[in-house]
């Protein structure tokens, strides 16, 4: 029997592959194209409130993470928890607006590798589990965000 991480993995691995690389490799904001939200997926996350808890554990799990924390010590969490939120709100199909930085830009100077990726999505996984976010809605946003793997991961 396949465990549900790896057909996680798997949906990540295939949904960059299936989305339009036009999209994933604009410099826009990756949230530019509201029409790519999936129908009610706003609402499956708890709207904004329910966005803005999930952000909250997020962050504070990236930052405890053996893996990846590094990468978050001269981050400020408020600052990140906001910006997700908003990023993460638009992205589903809420009425929040992401000014963050393109994902290129966030991430040129940071040495990311895919295990660091691979370790991220494994944290927010952990992190909607906690929430109690339903595993279908959870690959429908990984699902939005894999593309961004391309911008994010700096050291191939």
């Amino acid at each position: 029997m396949t465990h549900p991480k790896t057909l996680i993995t798997l949906a990540i691995a295939l949904g960059s592959l299936l989305v339009a690389p036009a999209y994933a490799q604009t410099a826009a904001a990756p949230s530019a194209n509201p029409a790519a939200a999936p129908a009610g997926l706003y609402q499956a996350l708890g709207e904004k409130p329910g966005i803005t808890r999930l952000m909250d554990d997020f962050v504070n799990r990236l930052a405890q993470d053996p893996r990846i924390g590094g990468h978050f010590k001269e981050v400020k969490p408020s600052a990140l928890k906001e910006s997700l939120t908003d990023q993460i709100c638009q992205l589903s199909g809420g009425p929040c607006q992401y000014e963050g930085a393109d994902m290129k830009s966030a991430h040129a100077d940071m040495d990311i590798n895919k295990g660091h990726f691979n370790a991220l999505v494994e944290v927010l996984q952990t992190a909607m589990d906690a929430q109690g976010i339903p595993f279908a809605q959870q690959n429908r946003l990984l699902a939005l965000l894999a593309p961004m793997h391309r911008d994010v991961i700096t050291v191939r």
